[in-house]
């Protein structure tokens, strides 16, 4: 809502020419600065909380502190900065700060922070809030876990809320369960201006909806209906960059009516995405209405400059031989993917991280190796 002030400014010289727009543009470069100014002042804290968890470490292991006086430091940082500056200094917190700066040391922050440096510069090691920092150190399982989240929290423009969802749902390690794991661990790398996206590389397998809490008999209409309602969560689910277009868009071929269930757009693959929802087994069948589904949808629905749509079959079980023969080789972009209501057990989880990251490090000796004799 605008200024009253502006408004009437606006009754008063809304006939000289140009002054709208002059106007707009104040008002717009004044909101930027308040956000920039929020953003500088939520850098400049976190720095802060880094440097009080940098002088708590280094005067803990500065050898001079009797155990039974270290054991209780913190109790004593904490009613002392209470009492200077109110709130906020919790032995809790200060405990954050001190895991904080154990997390980040100066080595791993910058390569030419000095001893001796200024929160202003310090601040730019921190592109996120102290609250996801928080978030991070307090729930994340390994380091490995951390610097994903964090790359991903990033690239993805996760609020607070949505990183605790993301952690919540053991995202990560769900992601080291999908197929196509070696792709997936490779996003949180750096990317590079030669890296093409590709659908199998977004498109996961499988998908946890247990946020819908669906009883043990549902249909596909009672699935589409949940996942809408919970439309927020399900686009978490499926990845940053899918926009929702609509629900049950209908089609004409010939004399005959059908309907896409859900249609989405994805950004970085700059195509539409139709997804078609099965609440069995996954079929040659179902490859064949999507078929037809992408081939109307690419004709009729797909704009000036973007790519092909792609179709995922969204089902409750899929056989991977049946999927590989129904779909290799379809001039169309077709994927099938399981989804689950619930997640698998936590030690399988472990265990398969554990594969996974041999299976990641195999790859990597063998490819070092054949470039070093190359």
């Amino acid at each position: 809502m605008k200024n009253p002030s502006i408004k009437k400014s606006e009754a008063t010289h809304g006939s000289l020419k140009g002054y709208d727009s002059v106007l707009s543009g104040l008002v717009d470069l004044l909101e930027s600065a308040r956000r920039t100014s929020s953003r500088t002042i939520n850098a400049i804290m976190t720095a802060t909380y880094w440097e009080i968890g940098r002088r708590i470490v280094e005067f803990e292991q500065g050898g001079n502190i009797r155990a039974e006086y270290k054991a209780g430091l913190l109790e004593r940082f904490s009613r002392d900065l209470t009492s200077c500056f109110g709130r906020g200094f919790s032995v809790d917190n200060l405990e954050t700060m001190r895991l904080f700066y154990k997390a980040y040391p100066p080595e791993r922050i910058s390569e030419t922070l000095s001893r001796k440096f200024n929160l202003s510069d310090l601040s730019g090691a921190f592109p996120l809030s102290w609250s996801h920092y928080v978030q991070l150190l307090r729930r994340s399982r390994s380091a490995e876990a951390r610097a994903f989240y964090e790359t991903e929290a990033l690239r993805c423009g996760w609020s607070v809320r949505q990183l605790d969802r993301q952690i919540s749902s053991l995202f990560y390690e769900r992601i080291l369960l999908s197929k196509n794991k070696p792709a997936m661990l490779k996003k949180g790398a750096p990317s590079r201006s030669e890296d093409m996206v590709t659908p199998e590389e977004e498109i996961k397998d499988p998908y946890i909806l247990e946020f819908l809490n669906l009883k043990d008999e549902y249909s596909e209409n009672d699935l589409e209906e949940a996942l809408i309602q919970q439309l927020e969560k399900f686009l978490l689910e499926l990845g940053g960059d899918f926009a929702f277009i609509g629900r049950q868009r209908r089609l004409r071929i010939g004399n005959d009516w059908y309907r896409v269930d859900l249609l989405f757009f994805h950004r970085r693959l700059q195509c539409l995405v139709v997804i078609d929802l099965k609440v069995g087994k996954f079929t040659h069948a179902d490859a064949g209405q999507m078929h037809l589904y992408l081939n109307y949808a690419r004709e009729h629905w797909t704009n000036e400059g973007e790519n092909p749509p792609v179709g995922l079959i969204l089902c409750a079980e899929k056989n991977a031989a049946v999927a590989h023969y129904a779909l290799e080789g379809l001039p169309n972009k077709v994927m099938a993917a399981e989804y689950r209501m619930k997640l698998p057990d936590e030690k399988m989880l472990v265990a398969e991280l554990k594969r996974s990251r041999k299976l990641l490090e195999n790859r990597i000796f063998v490819s070092v190796k054949k470039e070093s004799r190359q």
